[in-house]
This record gives C-alpha cells, structure tokens and sequence, in this order.
C-alpha cells in the first residue's frame, strides 16, 4: 500500500513543491478545499478528502477531516497489530505525513473593523484536531506546520528516512503553535467581553531574535514580540544599521519609547539605564520646518555626562543636520519614525551605532487597554498600562502664588517626564527662548526675492533628573544639584507627595518657581506652607505616578 501525505493548508506557500517532492519519493497525496483546487491547478495529482471519508465535505466546509476515516489513519499505532488489524477490518488507510497550517485567525482579527461573527467563523476546528492527532502519534507520524520544514522533510523521506528526534521536533511545533493560536482566540474573545483580567492568563508572543546574552553575558536571552504588532513599539522597528540589539538596549530603548509617547509636539528624549537623563520638547514657529535638532541640543544640555552611551528617541525625522550633532558623541541607539538620505550617510561614519526606523513615533498612541507585565519568582504581576498624566478637572492650586499660564505649560512637560523616572523621582526643568529659526513668510511681489525673518524657537527641556532613589529629599537634592544655576526660575515635578517639606525648603534654596505633585499626604499643608513662605506657586493634580 502506497504511503499516504494529507495535506491542508491555508498558507500555500511551497505547498505544490512540497507536494511533487512528495509524490517523487512515493506518497499519494489527500487534500482538502483550496489546497485541492491549488494543487490540481499546478497539475499535480491529488485525492479529494470526500474520497477518503465518502461522505462531502459539508456545512460550507466546516466538516471535512472532521471522520474515523481520517482520525484512525492518524491515530493508530503501526506496532499494535490490534490497531493495525481494526484498520484493516473497517477498510481505513494510514496517514503518513501531514502538513496543515490553520485558518488565518490572526490576520482576521488584524483587519479594521472586524465583526465578531467574521472573527468566530476563522477559528479553526478540523485543523488543531488534524494536527494534534498526528503529533500525538509521533512515532508513526510526521506533523508540519511550517512551511520552512518542507524542504528538510523532504531530503530526510529522500534519504534514511525521518529519525525519531525530528518528529519529536515535529510534535514540539505543532502544540507550540496550536497554543499560541488558542491563546489569540482565548485573548481576543476576553477582550470583546471586557474581562480585564482572566482566571487564567494564556499569552502568546513570537521570538523575534536570540539575544547574544542577557542583562549580563553569564545570562542568556531572547526577545519575543507580541503575536499581535503593536504600533509604534519596538517589535516593529526596522533596524537601518548598527549591531544587533542587546537586552539592556531593547529594555532601555522600551523606557524612550514610553516617554517620548507622552508629546505630539516635536520631541527628544535621553535615556540610560531604563532612566531619563535628558527630554526636551520644541515649540517650533508656524512655517518653519519641523527638525529636531533644537530639541535635541536641548536635550544634550541637560545632563552631557549622562547621556554618553545612552538612546536617543524623537518623534519627528531626523535630517542632516542633526545627525551631525548625534555623532559628535558615543551613543547605544537613535530612534526616529524617519531619517532623511543624508542623515543615513553621516551615520554610516559610525557603523556599530543602532539606527532603528519607527514610522508611527509621528503621533502619540493610545495605551489604553495594554497591560503591564512584570515577572517575579513563581509568579507574574499584570495592571493597567499608566496611560495618562493627570485630569485637569482636578488639577488646583494649592499656595497663594499662582502659576503662569507659561509655568503650567511647563509643569505638564516636568510632571511627564517624571511619570517616567524611576521612583522615587523628580525632575527640574526649564525653558529658554535662545534658539532662532529661520521662517521663510513669502515672496515679494515686485522683486520675487524671498523674505525670511528670525523668530524664536521655545525649548521646554529637562535640566535636571533625580531618580530611583530610596527617599523623596535624595531624589531632590541629586535633580537640583544636576541643574545647578538652571534651577532658578525654573519648575519641579515630583512623582509622589512630599511626606515633609524638606524638598520644597530645598527647591527654594535652588530658586524654583512652581511645583507640581499629586498630593495626598497626611502633611501635605507643611509643604503648602514652605511654598508660601518662600513665593512658590504649588499645584496638586490627585495623580501618583511610581515606576518600580
């Protein structure tokens, strides 16, 4: 009896050269539906499944391989005559070889606008079924789920035939992906009914690349991206040049991103060690063009030292200009949503530098519904993603001085920064008018020569970064004492209360001019009290923001 392959796919990649070599070594094929029709277009030989089971595919294909006919030749095991002797009795063939690839419920789901009942019809029954049967019987069985697999199949049927540890390989793939594919049913239809968080947490990411270590070379490690791509994340990234990303990169590269996520206005953002060192945002006059070089001085400025080694992150493209001025430094990454040609000249000068294209870093994206994950010894801890700043509606001033309407402005800018700062945080930051920019306003209409004027570029930048310190008055005094002169006049953003008036008696001391904290401590009219003392205007926004 001839050896049989059932083949049934959905990806038909391969699958009629896949099929011939098959044919070549000695197999009958079985298809079903669309692999039927795409194997007797290309004029290779099939047995329809209908003649198999003898009974049609029916219920518009939802039955199909869904029959003993099938499941038996599947199942049985060829070194137990009495299995052998049952088949043989009900006139059923064994199967061999079975290539299957299920429904496209992923890219379903990936489609705008996507009815529920269109997402439920794309849930694969007959194939999980198919392909678990055949890897449970792996002995006797060769299961693919991968068309990357032909080929080798191929070449080990041509030779000493298929070993044990490869169809044990074989299997390994088949659960690993009929689990994912459940995982992205399960996931899907807990997001439809709202269920924040299940009983039970199936996930599903794919491994994007190995790693060359871990945090440390003694450590291993990997990187898996969400089955689902996640705009504007770094799973989506193109890397343009540079050597591979390490762990640290991607963990601190992950910190930009969720900074520089905060702004729509054009931005730059300084991270090392998972920690801003440096932020900025520009406020460009109308007319002018959007670069980012101003904001990225701005940035530098804040902390030099900092930032060598660092990632730098902006959210506008990146020309030649500022190019110039990244690579006057050493730096781990640049990360933009595009670089013009002649900025990816000037960066070729330095090979080993990461430069790493994100298109949707144009805009800032929404977080809702993304949860955080954090993995600890026998467990995992999951929330809400930290998807806003504060509410305005309760934003209040809380001393006698009053912020500007400019001082509010840059209180937000302060109070973003520092909602991505390693607790306990704050952050000092200033502004400066000192940039000029170039507008082109027209053409004379007598002379057609263009007329340009020079008009002030607005900086909100960072000038200093305390973070990840044990207690709240380290944290000051490391952020004042970083922006040293630059303190005066400029504002302070803690990530919690003040649980004693000792920071803000500091800031004073530095010459701050506005303050903004969630409020919330037992104490807080101390530290409303030093503000008045002293002439700082203090707001509450009623919004903690801790990064552990």
């Amino acid at each position: 009896m001839k050896k049989r392959a059932l083949l049934s796919v959905s990806d038909k990649t391969g699958i009629v050269e896949f099929a011939n070599g098959l044919i070549e070594l000695g197999f009958e094929i079985v298809s079903t539906g669309g692999t039927a029709k795409t194997l007797s277009d290309a004029g290779v030989p099939n047995i329809r499944i209908s003649d198999v089971t003898h009974f049609p595919e029916c219920l518009d294909g939802r039955v199909k391989t869904l029959h003993p006919a099938v499941h038996a030749g599947l199942l049985a095991m060829r070194q137990n005559p009495e299995h052998m002797a049952q088949l043989e009795k009900l006139g059923i063939g064994t199967i061999d070889i079975v290539a299957v690839n299920l429904y496209p419920f992923k890219a379903t789901i990936l489609k705008p606008g996507v009815e529920f009942c269109d997402a439920v019809e794309n849930i694969d029954i007959g194939g999980p079924t198919m392909i678990r049967a055949a890897a449970k019987n792996y002995q006797d069985v060769a299961v693919i789920v991968d068309p990357d697999d032909y080929a080798e199949v191929l070449g080990l049927l041509a030779g000493a035939g298929i070993d044990l540890a490869f169809k044990k390989r074989l299997t390994y793939k088949v659960f690993s992906h009929t689990a994912a594919y459940d995982a992205l049913i399960s996931n899907y239809l807990g997001k439809q009914l709202g269920i924040e968080f299940p009983d039970e947490l199936t996930l599903s990411f794919t491994k994007k690349q190995d790693l060359r270590y871990g945090e440390n070379p003694h450590q291993s490690g990997a990187f898996y991206a969400d089955a689902l791509p996640a705009p504007g994340s770094l799973s989506t990234a193109v890397q343009l040049q540079g050597k591979e990303l390490s762990y640290n990169n991607i963990n601190d590269a992950g910190g930009a991103l969720d900074l520089l996520n905060e702004f729509s206005e054009c931005a730059c953002v300084a991270v090392k060690h998972a920690n801003p060192c440096g932020a900025s945002l520009a406020h460009i006059p109308f007319g002018a063009s959007d670069s980012p070089l101003w904001a990225y001085r701005a940035t530098y400025e804040c902390d030099p030292v900092s930032i060598f080694g660092g990632i730098v992150a902006f959210n506008r493209t990146v020309d030649g200009e500022t190019a110039a001025e990244l690579t006057k430094i050493f730096l781990e990454i640049v990360i933009a949503p595009d670089f013009t040609p002649e900025a990816l000249e000037i960066f070729k000068q330095k090979p080993n530098l990461r430069v790493l294209q994100i298109p949707e870093l144009f805009k800032s994206l929404s977080m809702s519904g993304v949860r955080d994950m954090k993995k600890v010894y026998g467990g995992l801890l999951v929330q809400d993603k930290d998807d806003s700043l504060y509410n305005p509606e309760e934003m209040r001033v809380v001393t006698k001085c009053t912020p500007t309407k400019e001082q509010l402005a840059r209180l937000k800018f302060a109070y973003a920064v520092v909602k991505h700062t390693k607790s306990n945080g704050i952050v000092v930051a200033g502004k400066t008018d000192d940039y000029q920019w170039t507008v082109v306003e027209g053409l004379e209409e007598d002379t057609m020569r263009r007329v340009s004027r020079e008009l002030p570029v607005t900086i909100y930048q960072t000038v200093g970064i305390g973070g990840g310190q044990t207690n709240r008055i380290d944290a000051a005094k490391q952020a004042l004492g970083r922006a040293g002169e630059r303190a005066r006049g400029a504002v302070m953003a803690s990530d919690a209360y003040f649980p004693f008036p000792d920071c803000v008696e500091e800031a004073a001391k530095a010459g701050i001019a506005a303050i903004i904290q969630p409020g919330g401590s037992i104490r807080d009219q101390e530290s409303i009290d030093m503000c008045d003392k002293h002439g700082i205007a203090m707001v509450f926004v009623g919004q903690r923001h801790f990064k552990h």
